[in-house]
């Protein structure tokens, strides 16, 4: 922010800088109206629109007006220009609550009242259909009174994003308080893997160190599959029993956030603190988060315009660190999930997604598999032929690394794998030889693995 310019919109004076961040900056401010300290984070279009990042912001735009509770940031308004949409929220200045633990473990009392107003927050999302999918103490914030406050919610997720089978697919978060179904790339339930958050948070929190954490990325993800942890010992008997009932690696039986409030250790306390939270309500409105992407003067949001849909379908998917975690050859972790995994081949190319995708086509006529489907960067592909078992279907998905970086993954999805795997071999591997870069992950092949993809 250019110190000349230190009048935004007319209505905030804006101060010093609080923090940085990839893709915009965050100040302090006063609203020269009511003099309110606020928080602005200034977000940059260009680096947002350059990156694909449009439906995180959209998506954290949409999040964070559905959600106001005593210990959740509040977002008291979003404004636009050509270049920047500012964020408008509430100022909170006790700052991180990693910055507490990283100086040692907190005392029992301490630990249970963050522990306590974190479920309490993240119950209300939960109730509102929103999944925050990156619970960690970098992402909690302190007040002035010592109150916890829930912030950054640019990976959470709505109900509304859950697939027919109910369950959320995206991989995100930060590995070390990951649950292990969100590892595992099968589908999870938003709200049970948000426990499994908390639960090493309270575990981070009463220690002073991570449950799970090794030098060896592969062995800290088995650990994580297998829910092995140990509890020191100055934990609490209550304390270690709650934990092994939150850090259950069987989502099913992993203990609810009902039942959290029912405990014994939780409940001291709990009811005189937290009465107020308990009952803090907003009514939902409908913002309509495309138009901040489209304003070339302030403006702020209209409540009555339903959300436009987010979803791009001629793009290929965004790959964020997580997913190339998961994706890579070296790092392919459903082994500590399941044995009979689903066999796949991935290549990188160096090719535009839409040169890609006709080459992929292209592929699928001379085989004769017929193109059923092409959206969002996947390409379903079907055929069948006299001598054939059952229809042999076959998927290709583009996700895009960064914008010259492209990784593609090919999987059958139906019919018999002794004759995908032939078909593969002798007719369309070859076939893409022209749009490959290295191909990866297949040990039945003399292969050079691909490392050239940026490091999470």
């Amino acid at each position: 922010m250019d110190d000349k310019a230190h009048i935004l919109m007319q209505r905030y004076e804006v101060g010093r800088l609080l923090g940085q961040g990839t893709f915009g900056k965050v100040y302090h401010a006063r609203n020269m109206k009511t003099s309110q300290s606020v928080a602005i984070k200034m977000i940059d279009k260009e680096k947002v629109l350059r990156v694909g990042l449009i439906d995180q912001i959209k998506r954290e735009i949409s999040v964070m007006r559905l959600v106001k509770h005593p210990n959740i940031i509040q977002l008291y308004e979003v404004m636009a220009t050509k270049a920047k949409i500012y964020f408008v929220m509430e100022y909170v200045k006790g700052g991180e609550l990693f910055n507490k633990v990283s100086k040692g473990r907190l005392k029992e009392e301490v630990a249970r009242k963050y522990f306590q107003q974190l479920i309490s927050a993240v119950d209300y999302c939960h109730s509102r259909g929103v999944y925050h999918r990156d619970l960690k103490p970098e992402n909690l914030l302190l007040d002035e009174n010592g109150n916890l406050k829930v912030s950054d919610f640019g990976l959470s997720a709505l109900a509304e994003s859950k697939r027919q089978d109910g369950l959320l697919h995206t991989t995100c978060g930060t590995p070390a308080y990951v649950a292990p179904e969100v590892i595992n790339r099968k589908g999870y339930d938003g709200a049970k893997a948000d426990i499994w958050s908390c639960g090493v948070v309270l575990f981070v929190l009463l220690a002073g160190y991570l449950p799970f954490h090794e030098s060896n990325l592969m062995e800290m993800y088995r650990k994580i599959g297998k829910g092995e942890f140990k509890c020191p010992y100055w934990f609490h008997f209550e304390v270690r029993k709650l934990l092994f009932i939150i850090l259950d690696p069987n989502p099913s039986t992993r203990i609810s956030i009902a039942k959290i409030k029912e405990n014994s250790w939780f409940r001291k306390g709990f009811d005189d603190r937290l009465k107020e939270v308990e009952t803090g309500t907003r009514e939902i409105t409908h913002v309509n988060v495309d138009a901040f992407f489209s304003s070339s003067d302030g403006s702020t949001s209209e409540e009555n315009q339903d959300p436009e849909d987010n979803h791009e379908l001629s793009k290929p998917i965004n790959l964020n660190a997580f997913d190339i975690i998961c994706l890579s050859s070296g790092f392919d972790l459903s082994g500590l999930f399941e044995r009979d995994q689903r066999k796949e081949a991935r290549f990188t190319s160096r090719q535009p997604a839409t040169a890609i995708m006709s080459k992929m086509e292209e592929v699928a006529e001379n085989l004769k598999l017929i193109v059923r489907k092409k959206d969002g960067g996947v390409l379903k592909m079907e055929g069948s032929k006299p001598g054939r078992k059952g229809i042999l279907a076959i998927d290709a998905e583009i996700y895009e690394v960064a914008p010259s970086l492209h990784l593609v993954e090919v999987k059958k999805t139906n019919g018999d794998t002794l004759e995908y795997q032939k078909l593969f071999k002798e007719d369309m591997r070859p076939a893409l030889k022209d749009i490959v870069w290295a191909w990866q992950g297949e040990k039945h092949y003399h292969l050079q693995e691909q490392r050239q993809h940026p490091q999470p």
